[in-house]
């Protein structure tokens, strides 16, 4: 149920903001001082922010910018961490202990902390916050495909086919590589979640999404202003992402307990 659950609202989200444009008649950078700080009507079903701007429409073109992140992150992520992962874990030795040690320094660090540092060091812009959060996030992937392949590396298969002096390239794409994707997937549907989190965090700061680009996080800190005479200008893009990261951890569960029922 959970996961049916996670994918309506995975998908409600991707419709909403590949067709937002055309289901919503509203521009979301259209000011409307004489109406600032309205509340929900029929013509603006979730209200106008301080500017006066349509909150729906700005929270579709939002949609665009947290899923947009999120899929660029954990798609960048997931690779370097697969091809790091499974040398480091194939390799062994020195190799292995080398880049072990690079990981346990990024994980003894928090990694909202890391990435707001970067991003402050290399300036306020949506490439910049892809970069931070890329160069934190890889570390993870690394982590389960490197478990993973200590163990395939010792199957029968993978050592009859070193034994016949197949290329390392070639073993690591055909034999080792593939059996570890399972695991990477669930590591991915729960890295949406977090990199989602992570983008708005950074724009709540001031140091992702710069106005007047839509993006949840700067919804939010502008809205915190009016947190009493117009609740909805906070109200409306933390429920956006708080229902789209429980989406994707719902969907992030199921596809681990189905991969591994002794996890559940």
């Amino acid at each position: 149920m959970t996961r049916r659950i996670g994918l309506v609202i995975i998908g409600l989200t991707v419709f909403a903001a590949v067709a937002g444009p055309w289901l919503v008649p509203h521009d979301p950078s259209v000011q409307s001082l004489a109406q600032r700080l309205d509340g929900p009507s029929w013509t603006h079903p979730l209200g106008l922010d301080e500017l006066g701007r349509d909150i729906l429409a700005r929270l579709v073109s939002g949609a665009r910018i947290s899923l947009g992140v999120g899929l660029t992150v954990v798609s960048i992520s997931a690779l370097v961490g697969i091809l790091v992962g499974s040398v480091a874990g194939y390799a062994g030795g020195l190799v292995d202990t080398l880049i072990g040690r690079v990981m346990d320094v990024l994980l003894a660090f928090p990694g909202i902390l890391l990435a707001i540092a970067l991003v402050a060091v290399l300036g306020p812009s949506l490439t910049n916050v892809v970069l931070a959060l890329v160069s934190i996030g890889w570390v993870g992937y690394a982590r389960v495909v490197r478990g993973q392949v200590l163990k395939i590396r010792e199957l029968e298969y993978v050592q009859a086919a070193r034994a016949v002096g197949a290329p390392v390239w070639r073993i690591l794409r055909q034999h080792v590589i593939p059996p570890t994707l399972p695991a990477v997937t669930v590591q991915a549907t729960l890295g949406m979640a977090g990199a989602i989190i992570a983008e708005a965090s950074l724009s709540f700061l001031g140091l992702g999404v710069q106005p007047p680009t839509p993006s949840w996080g700067t919804m939010l800190d502008a809205g915190r202003a009016h947190l009493f005479d117009a609740p909805h200008l906070t109200i409306m893009p933390g429920l956006a992402i708080a229902l789209l990261v429980l989406g994707f951890n719902f969907v992030g569960d199921a596809l681990r307990d189905r991969i591994d029922p002794r996890a559940s």
